[in-house]
């Protein structure tokens, strides 16, 4: 369970329904960065692979399991619902779903895609 549910304890972004996120530029790096540190730390037991996570989120101002979101979003769009979907076998509430989100969208590795009412 992740321990900050929402950005330095700010309160809970409400997002239109049917929102839909993407990587921004920098998100793809950090993506790439999170497949990386787990591959590197994967033999190497738990605490490997949780320090790995550590030092990868630390800088990015997000906590280690954000990163999943990252690799869900590489190459899509996806809303929350969709998101809740592809992790609800792990165990991970849609309130944990969209703290992960929020941070993400604070820390400017995901973008909201603009809704078609907002692009006339």
């Amino acid at each position: 369970m992740l321990s900050d549910p929402t950005p330095s304890g700010a309160t809970p972004r409400r997002w239109p329904r049917g929102q839909k996120f993407t990587l921004s530029a920098a998100g793809l790096e950090a993506e790439q960065a999170y497949r990386e540190a787990i591959l590197t730390a994967r033999s190497s037991g738990r605490h490997a692979l949780q320090g790995a996570l550590d030092a990868w989120a630390g800088p990015r101002r997000v906590q280690g399991a954000d990163g999943v979101f990252l690799s869900e979003l590489a190459g899509q769009k996806k809303g929350l619902s969709d998101l809740c979907r592809a992790v609800e076998d792990a165990g991970i509430e849609p309130s944990e779903v969209k703290a992960s989100v929020d941070r993400l969208v604070a820390a400017a590795l995901v973008e909201p895609v603009p809704l078609a009412s907002q692009l006339s």
